[in-house]
């Protein structure tokens, strides 16, 4: 009897990219949805729990934050013995949990990407007022890209985007706190589904079809993660967030329904469409 054919495993491992968010009980965003995305862009996932959620389809009924020394914790833990290609940022909740990953990211030698979650997909608020200003001179200064969408460029920088050239001004506003790049996410305009990556010189307007779907769920954390994942892998930041944009757009397209209200993106699309 002839043996199988044996494959002799992999001694390369992946492109590492460690997520520092909230967990989401409903599997559509936070942790698990950054997760799902960095293992569909062949990257391998690790993650730094900052707060559990309550939460479904329906909304965050309720949600807990982890002690800072757990948070610092997991984060050298994986750091310190793993490494890191590329750090992401999610919901961090307090201006105490806010300082700390931003010391931890500072003392790393990666990129890193934050999107300033404030409030969840159905209205709950993510983050303390009180934490607002740490955002603004702890965190956007380590970041490489930070990524608000219009309610949180408006919460973090005060300026109300109604049209592409608010875009601009907000990008300004944004910069100015000290991130190297900011993508300000334009998703709310009338339109096609259009963002401005800018460094404060170059400018990127990231363009793509409006899908007629609610099921949006997890969208902000799953672009903010796919940037992680290509940085990891060596893109440019242009071409990390133009790769990105091409996935989380095809998520958004096979979106689908959970339980009674909005449903996920699809961070497995691709491998459907196959």
């Amino acid at each position: 009897m002839t043996a199988p054919p044996t494959t002799a495993p992999s001694t390369t491992a992946p492109p590492r990219v460690l997520t520092v968010a909230g967990s989401d009980s409903g599997g559509g965003a936070g942790i698990q949805a950054d997760l799902k995305t960095m293992l569909a862009l062949g990257t391998h996932g690790m993650s730094v729990v900052t707060a559990v959620t309550a939460q479904n389809s329906l909304g965050v009924q309720g949600f807990w934050e982890l002690p800072v020394e757990a948070v610092r914790a997991q984060y050298r833990s994986v750091v310190d013995d793993i490494g890191v290609q590329a750090v992401k940022t999610g919901m961090l909740a307090s201006a105490e949990l806010v300082e700390t990953v931003a010391e931890l990211i500072a003392g790393t030698d990666a990129p890193s990407v934050v999107d300033p979650v404030g409030v969840s997909k159905h209205g709950d608020s993510l983050l303390a007022a009180s934490a607002l200003d740490s955002v603004r001179t702890k965190l956007l200064p380590v970041a490489t890209v930070a990524t608000p969408n219009l309610d949180e460029v408006a919460q973090l920088t005060g300026v109300q985007v109604e049209s592409e050239e608010g875009m601009r001004r907000a990008a300004a506003a944004l910069l100015a706190y000290g991130p190297r790049w900011a993508l300000i996410k334009g998703g709310h305009l009338q339109g096609d589904a259009v963002d401005l990556l800018t460094d404060g010189s170059d400018e990127h307007w990231l363009r793509a079809p409006r899908h007629d779907n609610r099921h949006t769920h997890g969208t902000g954390c799953t672009l903010a993660s796919a940037i992680a994942s290509h940085l990891a892998r060596g893109l440019p930041v242009p071409e990390a967030v133009a790769a990105a944009k091409e996935y989380v757009t095809g998520a958004i397209e096979a979106g689908f329904a959970l339980g009674g209200g909005i449903g996920p993106v699809d961070h497995g699309w691709r491998f459907r469409d196959q």
